[in-house]
């Protein structure tokens, strides 16, 4: 019995969406083959896909956003929402927008009728919601917004670091990251009140070759496992208690950081010199407990619901590669063109 419903689970989840960042293209994968590539999607660099309700977001890097509908895989409508954006996320029904260029955070209808338009004089990021109020960072002013959902009207404006360049929301905790300082602001939704936590870092920092990123997975309970900038390291937080508490070494510099959804595992890839590789961190004893080759260049990944395998994008070979866990053995490759951000819909 349990292996039907092991079985199941694994079958619950939908195609696997696979942004190919050079061809303005999304790729369709069903059962490990390449179904479909829907076109004209815009600069793919940097792109990323949200899901909500019946439809997938796609944002790309000059401007464009597209609605996907994602059962009968194909393009439902594209607007023009800014030359250089950055994020995406939702309030209720409600697409919230984050701009580069113009400097500016938008919220559209369901039908992508633009609502409102905020001009914020900085470059936006960090763009996240709880369904009742939406936060955003604004990079060049060192300070995050809080908004109401309804009517978009500011609620709180907070001083938080130098240069918040991500963040993620957990709760009603929105955890902001800073390139030019070593820590982490959380701000409590429920209170608007705000902390900040400083990481504790050994020596010199190397050079960032690609920019860390936060998001909804680099969590378990009330811990936090935030990649380091600059650092070979995993940082562990406390966001209940909004303290620090330790950093997990790693054999390279972090990208993305990923729990896996049983939440035994950390998955993680890297920039500079070890971006061929990806490593699972046991989060047990929070140390790595295996890392490997899996391809030229791991873009991103994404764990499959029952946590057995996790999809790669390997950039450089111009395949995703479908890969056991724990064993990191490399079961199926399927040829992508340029392959970068990985997203399973039904899988979120």
């Amino acid at each position: 019995m349990l292996h039907l419903i092991l079985l199941l689970f694994a079958l619950s989840f939908g195609e696997v969406f696979v942004v190919e960042r050079e061809t303005g293209r999304l790729a369709v994968i069903r059962n490990d083959k390449l179904v479909k590539e829907i076109q004209n999607l815009g600069n793919l660099n940097h792109a990323t896909l949200k899901f909500n309700r019946d439809y997938g977001y796609l944002i790309s890097r000059d401007g464009w956003l597209s609605q996907i509908d994602p059962k009968a895989l194909k393009l439902v409508k594209k607007v023009r929402v800014g030359e250089s954006t950055i994020g995406i996320n939702f309030c209720g029904e409600k697409v919230l927008i984050a701009n580069y260029a113009p400097r500016t955070v938008l919220v559209l209808s369901p039908s992508l009728e633009k609502i409102l338009e905020i001009n914020t004089g900085s470059r936006n990021v960090g763009i996240k919601s709880n369904g009742k109020l939406f936060v955003y960072a604004l990079m060049d002013a060192d300070s995050v917004e809080v908004r109401r959902c309804d009517d978009g009207k500011l609620v709180k404006r907070v001083k938080v670091g130098k240069m918040p360049f991500d963040a993620f929301l957990h709760r009603d905790r929105y955890i902001v990251g800073f390139f030019g300082e070593s820590g982490v602001g959380i701000l409590d939704l429920r209170t608007l009140t705000y902390k900040k936590v400083s990481f504790r870092t050994e020596g010199g920092k190397e050079v960032v070759l690609k920019v860390p990123h936060f998001g909804f997975w680099g969590i378990k309970g009330n811990l936090a496992y935030i990649p380091a900038v600059g650092e070979r390291k995993v940082h562990v937080v406390d966001i209940d208690k909004m303290v620090y508490l330790r950093s997990i070494d790693l054999p390279g510099l972090p990208v993305f950081v990923q729990v896996s959804p049983s939440g035994e595992l950390l998955g993680i890839n890297y920039s500079g010199d070890m971006e061929d590789y990806f490593t699972l961190v046991d989060l047990k004893t929070e140390k790595p407990v295996k890392t490997e080759k899996l391809g030229k260049r791991i873009l991103h990944f994404r764990f499959t619901p029952d946590s057995r395998h996790v999809y790669v994008s390997s950039y450089f070979e111009n395949k995703v590669k479908k890969v056991s866990v724990p064993e990191l053995s490399i079961l199926k490759e399927i040829d992508v063109p340029t392959p970068s951000g990985v997203f399973i819909y039904g899988g979120e």
